[in-house]
């Protein structure tokens, strides 16, 4: 049910003059799904009110309440045709009454970690870009078909919103970026193995796969036996108040982030529009840090100068200044699992040679997996995760290199399986064909260069595919046109 009335969703708003592309299907479709999940969210709440003989009072006015506005209905249970707005007029309300409305949360809101600052958040940084009053009817028809009442349904929903933020990446590079695959992030939770109470961060947080791949790897805990158990009351309140925090800088992504978050049953996510970088990294206390960073930071950006004066190691690399952030935001004893370019661990700049001993000095580096092209989908870099934790230096590295039968790609892309034997070998660092370790005695002094070469298989000139090479060359030349917009703006 979910599924068709997104592809007819997609296919009213593809006839509107003010949506282009698939990221502007996302952004639209998401204000409105979000205003009737909340209709939903309120009718449980009072629900659960009534039943404990509690009076509930509704967090929107009656007027602007989806089955006022957007559904108004017969004693059929049928839509009220003379009732609901549409043409002119439902524009017009929308674009008048109810985001100014909603868009006031924000500055009554009690505390920022409340449902209210969200929404007031949420539709500050929103437009409406439906144009035709007659679509925007046609869309709030058919999100108003579903329900997000059980917890079946509010999954399946969260899981068709993360398929819909991952088609985002056939809409250009700008969409790619917000689209971490899934069963690596899993990957990367597993290992990290995150535990309830503690705080866990991304600072480049996108459309916060992590935080909710790492919400739903903590709401199903298991004891020492392997058996799942139900959290308690006051574990769950930890998740939903004091456990996820984020920053993302670009508007889409953040709505997008928060969106995702309250879909997978985090009602106020931590999430702030803000540019991580612009932080002075001297200004960090102990209050701010965090127990766990999860992280895939953009790769190829660049940065300008006066955000570079923030970081002791200066450079334009977007990743290793996101890097740094990582490793001072980080608890003494804290863990992280960042998802970097591998042109990290061999980079002979004076940056790359300074990150890499800062890190190896004041973290315990103590696995790097090696991931093959076309693990991200549209990015013609190879990248590895790197797993530290903070506070004891580096002895000993775990490589393990993630080695296919077959090319990665939009048809063929990474899955669970493929991860298994990383996973199964990571805690006793074992080593195999694929994985093996390093001394930090071997590692040359001058240069730390951490490059991955596997010693235990011999080197083959695998032969690539020319789809692979063409797109890796669209890749590039994007990277070089970025590079080249940066030096423009500084002209």
């Amino acid at each position: 049910m979910f599924e068709q009335t997104f592809k007819n969703i997609d296919d009213i708003l593809h006839k509107d003059a003010g949506c282009g592309s698939e990221l502007d299907y996302v952004e639209q479709t998401s204000w409105v799904l979000f205003l009737k999940y909340l209709d939903d969210l309120e009718k449980d709440k009072a629900t659960a009110a009534e039943l404990s003989g509690k009076t509930y009072t509704p967090i929107i006015d009656k007027k602007y309440q989806w089955s006022v506005w957007a559904a108004p209905k017969g004693k059929d249970g049928k839509l009220d045709h003379h009732k609901a707005l549409t043409g002119d007029d439902l524009s017009d309300f929308v674009n008048i009454k109810l985001f100014p409305y909603l868009k006031k949360f924000k500055k009554d809101a009690e505390s920022a970690d409340t449902i209210e600052y969200k929404i007031g958040e949420i539709f500050s940084e929103l437009k409406n870009r439906i144009q035709s009053g007659y679509n925007l009817r046609e869309v709030i028809n058919r999100i108003d078909e579903l329900r997000f009442r059980t917890h079946a349904e509010k999954h399946e929903m969260s899981h068709l919103y993360e398929d819909k933020i991952k088609n985002m990446g056939n809409a250009g590079r700008n969409g790619g970026e917000y689209y971490t695959p899934r069963p690596l992030i899993k990957t990367i939770i597993k290992v990290v193995a995150p535990e309830i109470g503690q705080k866990i961060y991304d600072g480049a947080v996108g459309s916060a796969g992590f935080l909710c791949e790492a919400f739903e790897y903590l709401s199903n805990p298991t004891t020492s036996t392997g058996k799942k158990r139900e959290i308690t009351t006051k574990e769950y309140q930890i998740l939903q108040k004091k456990t996820f925090y984020g920053k993302e800088k670009k508007s889409l992504a953040y709505i997008i982030g928060i969106m995702n978050m309250i879909l997978h049953g985090v009602e106020a996510p931590n999430i702030i529009h803000t540019n991580t970088l612009a932080e002075n990294l001297a200004d960090i206390q102990e209050k701010d840090r965090y127990d766990v960073v999860l992280a895939n930071p953009p790769f190829g950006g660049k940065e300008r100068a006066e955000v570079q004066q923030n970081f002791p190691i200066k450079t334009g690399e977007t990743a290793s200044l996101f890097l740094q952030h990582f490793i001072k935001i980080l608890k003494a004893g804290g863990k992280a699992g960042v998802v970097i370019k591998n042109t990290f661990l061999s980079n002979t700049d004076n940056a790359s040679v300074a990150l890499r001993k800062q890190l190896l000095e004041s973290c315990n580096l103590h696995t790097v997996l090696d991931l093959p092209g076309g693990t991200f989908t549209g990015a013609g870099v190879k990248t590895v995760v790197l797993f530290f934790e903070k506070g004891t230096k580096t002895k000993n590295i775990w490589f393990y290199q993630l080695n296919l039968d077959r090319n990665l790609g939009k048809t063929n892309a990474l899955n669970q399986k493929d991860l298994e034997d990383f996973v199964l070998r990571s805690s006793a660092k074992e080593n195999s064909e694929n994985s093996w370790s390093i001394n930090i005695k071997d590692i040359d002094p001058i240069t730390f260069d951490l490059s991955a070469k596997n010693p235990n298989k011999k080197e083959e000139a695998a032969l690539r595919q020319p789809q692979e090479i063409l797109e890796e060359m669209k890749a590039l030349d994007e990277e070089s046109a970025e590079i080249l917009n940066s030096i423009l703006e500084l002209l």
